[in-house]
């Protein structure tokens, strides 16, 4: 198993300004990806690790307890280290985009909760999101998204507070996007564009999330519109990339960089 590993290339660079830990959590990560390391289900030795990145022990334990918060391993008292049986889940984004649709037959339990809500004066992009004049008050919303037990996405919504006025209470009902529009009059919306971005976790991610420093999250910035084209939704949308991938289809989809 770490004879095949050894095949690859093990670099480490040392001043690329990237933590050590964080460079050999990434490259395990990728490694056990291709089936390379772990492919029986257990990962070689702290050791036989450290002598293979050229580091010392404490800095391997670092990178193996990463992914372990981040779920790609689990850590079993006096057994050892072993590959996480879970998959990435496959979240399509396509002109009708759901949560629980879109995640339907993967996952046991679905759940979503709201973590903060207000009503604001609407930034300049969001304004221009929503094609509402700036400044005009608009309903924020932070939710977070969880499959199995485990957090998978973190968002922030905007919605215009004169139309979609008790969003926040309907969202602490229902626990649903979906359905919150649907209380309120909404019967039915698409997806008019998605940016897709990949970038490393921050502080919120760490936090909500349960991701270690250098995680890397896929970020999509979304515009829902109704029936007849009216923006009824802004949103930032961050997933857990070890949890969760992205499967785009559909009209008005853009990659960013």
């Amino acid at each position: 198993m770490l004879a095949q590993a050894k095949k690859k290339e093990a670099v480490i660079e040392r001043r690329s300004g990237v933590a050590l830990w964080r460079q050999i959590a990434d490259r395990m990560r990728r490694e056990i990806g291709e089936g390379v390391l772990g492919s029986d289900g257990r990962m070689p030795p702290e050791m036989a690790l450290a002598e293979r990145f050229g580091v010392n022990r404490h800095t391997v334990r670092t990178a193996i307890a990463a992914l372990v918060q981040e779920g790609v391993l689990r850590a079993e008292q006096g057994r050892g280290t072993f590959v996480e049986g879970r998959k990435r889940l496959a979240y399509p984004i396509r002109n009708r985009t759901r949560f629980s649709e879109g995640l339907a037959g993967q996952s046991r339990g679905l759940a979503a909760d709201l973590l903060d809500h207000a009503i604001e004066a609407a930034p300049i992009d969001v304004a221009r999101a929503l094609k509402l004049a700036s400044g005009s008050p608009v309903i924020r919303l932070e939710t977070r998204s969880h499959a199995d037990g485990r957090p998978v996405s973190r968002a922030r919504s905007w919605f215009d507070a004169h139309r979609f006025s008790g969003m926040a209470e309907a969202f602490e009902r229902s626990r649903s996007i979906t359905a919150s529009f649907r209380e309120l009059g909404l019967a039915d919306y698409l997806r008019q564009s998605t940016t897709v971005t990949a970038q490393h976790a921050d502080a919120g991610d760490l936090k909500d999330l349960k991701l270690s420093p250098g995680a890397i999250v896929l970020v999509t910035i979304a515009i829902n519109v109704d029936t007849d084209g009216r923006p009824v939704q802004y949103s930032q949308t961050r997933f857990a990339a070890d949890r969760i991938e992205l499967h785009i289809s559909g009209a008005g989809m853009e990659a960013g960089d």
